[in-house]
Order: structure tokens, then C-alpha cells, then sequence
């Protein structure tokens, strides 16, 4: 075993234990950054001006009206920048734009003594805008050539000599839909300027770093001087990784040129028509099988709708492109990428980054033609499963290491799920039910851990024991309810061998661990968690030669364990207490900075090839749903999710994200219907679903009624810190079980054998119109019960399958 991955003696990681804020946040005692405004004199809020139309140039711009209104102290233009009139790290994103990109997009913000103020200064600012036209569908800019960015390609083996000795070949296309991040806390931003002149922000934000370095070159200043703080977030699932900055460069730049503390915190509907999505998605693809359904060539282009600006639109990109295999091995693939420019707000990361987009269009084809191929969809998807021992590897050149877990996991959701008995059961049910049909589906998943780009892959810590023993850790990671926090205080705890309640966790800022990585890439742990090991290692070092001199043995033979040094073979020990205090003494440094960075990545961007992921994660998912025949309406009856989490540092946390994914992404697969006004009137470009009201979100009752989560058991993962892997991104990708049961559920209305459409969202109209589509079928059939067909027909060269 590892060094990285091996535990000591009585380990804190691996103990199931509440989120170290839990008691915080169910009571309302913890703070988030707009907290902080009501223990900060004399703050001015900030409102944008934003600007109701879709595109234009600005020909006009009058603040005066707004210096009018009662309680306005200052409008911020583009004339007020002393840097660089920039929010984006691609330089596409003007702070204060000369150009309006998308419906809502803010010109100008106002400072006022109270938000109302700033909120009236803000409606009297007058924009006149010379009009022009926009793109707003993916098929809009598909048709116009609309794209920005790299356009990779990703191609291994000869396809066509795949389609060549294909026997079934099947063309189609999809297109499915964005997702707004939807968090509980909005953007926020707090800044004020200190004594001397130190700008500092408490942020909102992801990636604390990047944040301060756009503030810096917005206000033309060095890093050293801008310090920004995050002490929480409620929630951000990627969606603070890049878009915090302009919102924290708008609070800073206020608070440089008045003096006082801005305040920015959007309201909802500022943030939902001011903020990125998940990129949605269109595919056309063509895939060959051989006579016995095994996988023998891919076609496919993938376009994301990155909005008005690139953001993490690329990166995004080629993570959909690498993960378009999921669990399936495709021995003649090409894969090409393209980033859709339209006029809409610019798409960012969201759980998942690109990789629950290329997944879901290989989940989408392989649901889709199984019963073309006259097969069971579980048995589609088995037999194309990766093999282990067979040298086989991705399509950009990566090996799979650990093979065998994707047959593993999904052989026991099978087990615990009884998935045999209740597929009999199902059958009994829907020959007997003519208006109510269920179904049950299972899907895994592979999913790639690392950051796309290697120099991401970085992290740093500041460890601090006290002369009175306590100690204070530090880390470049965020929390954002993930649970992040709690690991780090239990890897702390375990690497120097102490209890937990000697453990205390200061806020993430960059004064303390610079140039870090965002908290993203579900890397928070293994980065972070490498860091703060590393620094405990070399105080725990430190102090074993203090003990040893005290007990009389060689360090090598003494071990901290519960907060006590003992001697290998001898009753002597040393209380930490005591240990500390000595080592003070003896005047031992009792302060380390920790490093990690991850090994054996190595990535061409150009050439697609490499092996860019430290391990992949695996898991299955097994749904049974119900659904109703006259409005397609329906419940998730029961899930069982396996998933790999290498051996868990905290199973309590891991068990709560692996359900909270498993529910956010049944969430964009089934309910989370964006809906944008794509009409030429007035109102072109606005989004609709501006609210909950209009935006459907999970709630307790789209829960299943029977929800189990099991961890994969002896699954060490070896080179990781001890031995666990991540859990931040993958279980979204589980609910494909969802929507490819519910797909199951709404064939099962029409023949045997039929090929059901369903879109994304699979929302009850879609499933409606999908069982609508299935019953046609029936027409044809003799008897038009859909029970007459003795066999599936297998279609070739079938170019209907296209997502409406």
C-alpha cells in the first residue's frame, strides 16, 4: 500500500460523523458573506442596470437622473475602472460592456445607502441601445456558424472500417437542456479597503484565487494587495468557480472609490437572469454494432451552448468528449466538439463539467436502439461494459484501471435490489394494468477524477499547533456544504494521531495558502486532504524526535495514536499536551506548509491524448418508476445506488452526496425545464423560468419512496489520500437510471419492441407524448394490445431516431 493511502492505528478518516457546521446551519448561527453586512458600518449596496433586451450597441448611456434619487452616492461605469475593464480569465467578458450580449446583462451598477435607493438609482439610469440580431438556440447558431472557441476532436481505431464490419448501424440526433445551479445562497460579494489600503473581500466564491487575481487587474493592483475570504457558501455545484469574480470586482471597485464597504448580493431573479448554466447540449451521432450488440464504431459531433462568452466553456467541452464512453469500451471512435456563441448568459460548470453531457448521449443512443437490437437494455449496456485484462483503453488513450468494478457495482445494485424477482413482478403488473405501466432501470457510470488541465492539479495548506496543544489547519479548498471542512479536520486529526476536538479549521482566504485550485473537479478532498497530510507529516516528524529523546527510544519505534506518544514494546508515553509544550521548549518549529500535487497526469489538448485522470469512479443505479398513462405523470417507486468511493474518509458525508447528487441530476433529467422566449418579439432572449414558481426543482416528493445507498466496500484506492477517492460529481450521473426507466415504462404502452424517444427533461408532457408515440405504434399491430409481437425488429441504417 501507498505511503498517501495508508492508515495509522486508530484512524479518525473512515469514522461516520455529522458535518462540522451541521449544528450551525440547522439553527441559523452560521454566517455567510451577506451576514457579514450587519457587522460592518456604513455599507453602500450595489444594484446593476440591467439593460431588458437581448443585443445591442449602447449609443447611450445618462447616469445623472440616477445621481438624483434620494440615498445614491455614486453610478460605476466603464470610466471608473483604473485597470482592466474585465471580469473573464479569456478577456471576453467586459466588467462594464460597450456591447449588450443577452437579456438582462448589466451595464452600469449604482451605490445607494440603502438597496432601495440603489435599486431607484438603478431604474432611472437611461440606455439607449441600437438594436441587433440575436442567436438564441443551439440550432439557431448551428445554422448561422455561431461558435467560439477550440473545436478538439477525439478519434482512435478507423471508423470506417467499424461501420464497415457493423452489422446494425443507427443515426440520430438529441438535444437536451441547460440547468440552473439554483443554489440557496445567491452571488455575494462584501468588500472594504483597510488602512493600508489592503483591498479585502469576503466572497461567495469557488475559487477564492482567481477571484482575487480578476479584482487585482480590474483595480490595477498587484495580488498582494487584494485578499479575498470565503467563509461558506450556500451551495454552488460550479456555478461560483468563474462568475463570483465580476460580482467581487463590482463590491471592490466601489469600495475603492468611496471609501466605504459595498455590498453586491444579487436577488433571485438578478441571479438567475445574470448567471451561467449548465450548457445544454445537441448531438448528432452514428454508432455500428455487431451482430451481438457489441459496440464497433461512434460518430458523433457534441455542441454546447456556452452562451455569450467562453467562461469554462472548453474545458467543458472536452470533458463531455472524454467521457462519451462512460462504462463502454468503442474500439473505432471520432468525437468532435464545438462551443455554440449565442445570446445568452454565459454557460459555466456545473457538477459534472461536460462529463454528465457526453455520458448522457451514449445512455440516450444505447436506450434508444436496444430494442432495435431486439435486446434487454441491461443486456445492451453489460455487453459492451469494459473488460479487465483486455488492454483496453479510452478513446483519447487512457487505460482503465480497476475494470472490474463496473461489472462489480452493477452486479450488486442487481442483489440488493432483487432486480430479477421485481422485473418478473413488473411484467405481472403492467399485463395487468392497461392504463399504469413501471419499469425498472439500471445505468452506471465512469467518471474521470482530475482537473482537465494538469497545472490545476495543485493544492496547499498552513498547519499551526499551539503551545497548549491545539492546532489550527488551513487549506485552499471551499466549503459549500459538501462536507469538505469535516475531512480535512479528520485527516488532520488522524495524520498527527490526536482526537478531533483538538482539530479547529480557519475560513479559506489567500493570505494564508496562495495560488490555489478552485474547489471543483470533485479534487477538493484528494488535493486539499494531500496538503494538510503533508504538513501534518512534517510536524508529526518533528514531534516523534521530541518524544524520543523524552522516552528514551528511537523515533522510528514511537506512534501517536488518540492524542498520547508511546514506544513500540514499552508501557512509557507522552501526552500530546506535554509532547507540544516540550517541543516549544526545545524550540522545534510547530508550524508547517503542506504541498500535493498529483501525479502521473499528462495531457495534449491538441492531440486529444493522454491519460488526464488520476483514477475514474464507478457506480450503478437501479430505478423503478410508475407511470401514468393518461398524463404521463409519475413516481420513482425505489432506488438502489452502489458507488465507489475508494475507502470513505467520512461515510456519513459521502452517503448524504451520493444522494444529494443522485437527486439534483434525476432533477436536470426529468423537471428542470429552462425555458427561454424565442420568439422575434420584444421579449426575445428573456428567460421565463425566472423563479421556482416557473422552475421546477426536487423536492421531497419526487424522492423515492425507498431510497438505498450502499459505499463499495474494499475498494482502497491506491496513490490517493488514505485511499479514498472522490464523491463531489459522480453520483449526478447515477440518475440516468431515471429517465431510462421512465423511457422503459412509456414503451411499454405501445408493442414489444418499440423505440421510444424521450426528451431531456423527461418531464410528464414529455412522457406523455412519448407513451402517445409508443401507442401509435399499436396501430399497426394486429390485435393492438402491444403483448402480439413475438419478437423486437432490428432496423438498419435507421436515421428517424431524432429527439424532437
Amino acid at each position: 500500500m501507498s505511503h498517501l493511502s495508508e492508515r495509522p492505528e486508530k484512524p479518525v478518516v473512515g469514522v461516520s460523523m455529522p458535518h462540522e457546521s451541521a449544528v450551525l446551519h440547522v439553527t441559523g448561527t452560521a454566517l455567510y458573506t451577506d451576514d457579514l453586512v450587519y457587522r460592518t458600518k456604513d455599507t453602500l449596496h450595489a444594484y446593476p442596470v440591467q439593460v431588458m433586451k437581448t443585443r445591442g450597441r449602447i449609443t447611450a448611456l445618462r447616469t445623472g437622473p440616477a445621481l438624483a434619487v434620494p440615498g445614491v452616492v455614486r453610478v460605476l461605469t466603464v470610466a471608473d475602472v483604473p485597470g482592466v475593464n474585465d471580469a473573464g480569465m479569456k478577456h471576453d467578458e467586459p466588467l462594464f460592456p460597450d456591447e449588450v450580449m443577452f437579456h438582462g446583462h448589466a451595464v452600469a451598477w449604482v451605490l445607494g445607502e440603502t438597496l432601495e435607493a440603489a435599486r431607484l438609482g438603478a431604474a432611472a439610469v437611461e440606455v439607449e441601445l441600437d438594436e441587433l440580431p440575436s442567436v438564441i438556440t443551439l440550432k439557431e447558431a448551428i445554422a448561422a456558424e455561431s461558435f467560439h472557441g477550440a473545436r478538439p476532436v477525439m478519434a482512435t481505431g478507423d471508423i470506417d472500417a467499424g461501420f464497415a464490419d457493423s452489422v446494425h448501424v443507427f443515426t440520430g440526433e438529441f438535444q437536451f437542456s441547460d440547468q440552473e445551479h439554483f443554489y440557496l445562497e445567491t452571488h455575494a460579494a462584501l468588500a472594504y479597503i483597510d488602512e493600508a489600503e489592503q483591498v479585502f473581500i469576503q466572497s461567495s466564491t469557488q475559487h477564492p484565487s482567481e477571484t482575487q487575481e480578476i479584482v487585482a487587474h480590474v483595480l490595477g493592483l498587484h495580488s498582494h494587495e487584494v485578499t479575498v475570504q470565503c467563509l461558506r457558501m450556500g451551495g454552488g455545484f460550479g456555478g461560483k468557480e468563474m462568475q463570483p469574480h465580476g460580482f467581487a470586482a463590482i463590491a471592490a471597485l466601489g469600495a475603492k472609490l468611496t471609501g466605504r464597504p459595498v455590498r453586491v448580493r444579487l436577488n433571485r431573479t438578478q441571479d438567475l437572469t445574470m448567471s451561467g448554466k449548465r450548457h445544454g447540449f445537441h448531438a448528432d451521432w452514428k454508432i455500428g454494432f455487431d451482430a451481438d450488440g457489441r459496440i464497433q464504431a461512434l460518430d458523433a459531433t457534441l455542441t454546447a451552448d456556452g452562451g455569450w462568452s467562453l467562461d469554462l466553456s472548453e474545458p467543458v467541452c472536452a470533458r463531455a468528449l472524454c467521457h462519451i464512453d462512460n462504462t463502454y469500451w468503442i474500439p473505432n471512435a471520432r468525437v468532435a466538439g464545438r462551443i455554440a456563441k449565442t445570446n445568452k448568459v454565459s454557460n459555466t460548470a456545473f457538477r459534472g463539467f461536460g462529463g454528465p453531457q457526453g455520458m448522457l448521449v451514449i445512455e440516450d443512443i444505447l436506450g434508444r436502439v436496444a430494442p432495435l437490437l431486439g435486446l434487454d437494455p441491461m443486456e445492451l449496456r453489460k455487453r459492451n461494459f469494459y473488460q479487465p485484462g483486455l488492454g483496453q483503453s479510452t478513446p483519447y488513450g487512457q487505460p482503465v484501471p480497476q475494470a472490474e468494478r463496473i461489472a462489480g457495482v452493477w452486479q450488486q445494485v442487481e442483489e440488493n435490489g432483487g432486480v430479477a424477482d421485481r422485473k418478473r413482478e413488473i411484467a405481472a403488473f403492467n399485463a395487468a394494468h392497461p392504463h399504469t405501466k413501471r419499469a425498472l432501470a439500471i445505468t452506471g457510470i465512469k467518471f474521470g477524477i482530475s482537473f482537465n488541465l494538469t497545472a490545476f492539479n495543485q493544492a496547499g495548506a498552513l498547519v499551526l499547533i499551539y503551545k497548549d496543544g491545539s492546532v489550527l489547519i488551513n487549506h485552499g479548498g471551499t466549503e459549500m456544504g459538501q462536507g469538505l471542512h469535516t475531512k480535512m479536520l479528520q485527516v488532520a486529526a488522524t495524520t498527527l494521531g490526536i482526537p478531533l476536538h483538538k482539530v479547529r479549521l480557519a475560513p479559506t482566504r489567500t493570505d494564508k495558502v496562495p495560488n490555489t485550485s478552485a474547489t471543483a473537479a470533485s479534487s477538493g478532498a484528494d488535493l486539499n486532504g494531500g496538503a494538510v497530510k503533508n504538513a501534518c507529516e512534517q510536524l508529526r516528524e518533528r514531534l516523534l524526535q521530541v518524544a524520543a529523546s523524552r522516552l528514551g527510544s528511537n523515533a522510528s519505534d514511537v506512534r501517536i495514536v488518540d492524542g498520547v506518544a508511546r514506544t513500540l514494546g514499552s508501557d512509557k508515553e507522552l501526552a500530546w499536551d506535554d509532547l507540544v509544550h516540550t517541543a516549544y521548549f526545545q524550540r522545534v518549529q510547530l508550524s508547517a506548509s503542506g504541498y500535493y500535487r498529483t501525479e502521473g497526469l499528462h495531457w495534449d489538448a491538441k492531440a486529444f491524448r493522454g491519460s488526464p485522470f488520476k483514477y475514474f469512479s464507478y457506480g450503478a443505479a437501479a430505478a423503478e418508476v410508475e407511470v401514468d398513462g393518461f398524463t404521463g405523470a409519475y413516481r420513482i417507486r425505489r432506488v438502489d445506488i452502489v458507488h465507489d468511493v475508494g475507502d470513505s474518509l467520512s461515510p456519513m458525508i459521502d452517503i448524504g452526496q451520493v444522494e444529494g447528487g443522485f437527486v439534483q441530476g434525476a432533477g436536470w433529467l426529468t423537471l428542470e425545464d429552462m425555458r427561454w422566449d424565442t420568439s422575434d418579439g420584444p421579449n426575445r432572449g428573456r428567460l421565463l423560468t425566472q423563479a421556482a414558481s416557473t422552475y421546477k426543482l426536487p423536492s421531497f416528493s419526487e424522492m423515492p419512496a425507498e431510497f438505498n445507498v450502499t459505499l463499495m466496500e474494499n475498494a482502497t484506492e491506491e496513490g490517493a489520500v488514505y485511499g479514498s477517492k472522490a464523491v463531489g460529481e459522480p453520483p449526478l450521473m447515477l440518475a440516468f437510471c431515471v429517465r431510462e426507466a421512465l423511457r422503459q415504462a412509456a414503451a411499454a404502452f405501445g408493442p414489444a419492441g418499440v423505440s421510444v424517444e424521450l426528451a431531456a427533461p423527461a418531464t410528464p408532457e414529455a412522457v406523455y407524448w412519448a407513451i402517445e408515440a409508443a401507442r401509435e405504434k399499436n396501430a399497426d399491430v394486429p390485435g393492438g394490445d402491444g403483448h402480439s409481437l413475438g419478437g423486437s425488429e432490428i432496423r438498419t441504417d435507421t436515421s428517424a431516431l431524432s429527439n424532437a
